[in-house]
């Protein structure tokens, strides 16, 4: 098949319209339709570059695909404010006092689906288990992503606190709301270790979840699929006796990892596994019980790997 120097540029042309208008879309369908769209492009594309375009053209649509990143990026800064501007009376209302916690929680997942939408993800989840009501959960999963924080308030409708890392109290704006909710931990200082097993605790007894992350940070190495596990996570679901509820988080990485200029729109697979118990143990089968849960979380992101989203 061949095209004249005119047909290759209205494709070109197309490509790119698509693509502008791609993250304007934040209903799951419409998103749905749109990839399928990009794909037929992306075809066009293939068979375009096949018919001898130019050299220079090559670097051309590089640059463009560096700006489109670049572009992307911009707009995931912009849905993390934009909603939070939106509800802004409400979620100040909802951190007056700690009894609000339940409502600034179901503002916090409206923000996070938003943000999801608004970027072209959208999210398939399989749960094998599910939460019971009023009763509290200790929930950890893979980190790969900034995106993973929007993505556990999607899947998970249990009102639940994250334990994090400090340095993100320092974003304008989000910052505000997340140290006033969230458990900080400044992992270079042991008393701030300390005090997270104290304000854990004390979420816990009040009838809340505690959603960490047990890698305590995403690996620089994109490369490793599910970095070693420290202990917290464990040790408190223990103390409390309360299931650990491991999640696996597929795609996230490729979706809109650490990298500035990578990512896509495209599916999100979730999948929510069989609770791991911990009444009647103790301390000593720590663990043993960490290992249980890196391991149900590692096999199935490689049975993720092998099934490409």
């Amino acid at each position: 098949m061949s095209y004249s120097f005119f047909e290759k540029y209205i494709l070109i042309f197309r490509f790119f319209f698509v693509l502008i208008f791609f993250d304007l879309e934040i209903s799951k369908t419409i998103v749905t339709h749109k990839l399928l769209f990009l794909k037929s492009y992306i075809l066009n594309f293939k068979i375009i570059f096949q018919n001898a375009v130019p050299f220079h053209t090559f670097e051309l649509m590089r640059g463009v695909k560096m700006l489109f990143w670049l572009l992307w990026r911009v707009w995931f800064y912009i849905m993390i404010a934009l909603p939070i501007l939106v509800m802004l009376p409400l979620l100040l209302l909802s951190i007056v006092s700690e009894r609000g916690y339940p409502y600034f929680f179901a503002l916090a997942r409206i923000w996070g689906k938003f943000i999801l939408f608004s970027m072209g993800f959208y999210y398939k989840v399989e749960t094998v288990q599910d939460l019971e009501p009023n009763k509290s959960y200790m929930i950890v999963a893979n980190h790969t992503s900034m995106t993973d924080i929007m993505l556990m308030l999607a899947v998970v409708d249990r009102p639940f606190v994250f334990v994090g890392k400090k340095e993100l109290a320092s974003i304008p704006l989000f910052g505000f709301f997340y140290k006033r909710t969230c458990i900080l931990v400044d992992r270079n200082n042991a008393q701030s270790r300390r005090a997270v097993y104290e304000s854990a605790q004390n979420r816990l007894n009040r009838g809340l979840s505690v959603c960490i992350f047990p890698e305590g940070g995403v690996p620089y190495d994109e490369s490793i699929v599910l970095d070693t596990f420290k202990d917290g996570a464990f040790r408190l679901a223990i103390e409390h006796q309360i299931p650990i509820v491991p999640i696996s988080f597929g795609d996230n990485k490729k979706r809109l990892s650490y990298t500035f200029f990578s990512g896509s729109p495209g599916l999100m697979r979730v999948k929510i596994h069989q609770h791991v118990e911990t009444k009647g143990k103790t301390l000593d089968d720590r663990k043993a019980i960490k290992e249980e849960v890196f391991q149900t979380i590692y096999k199935q992101l490689v049975d993720f790997d092998t099934i490409k989203a």
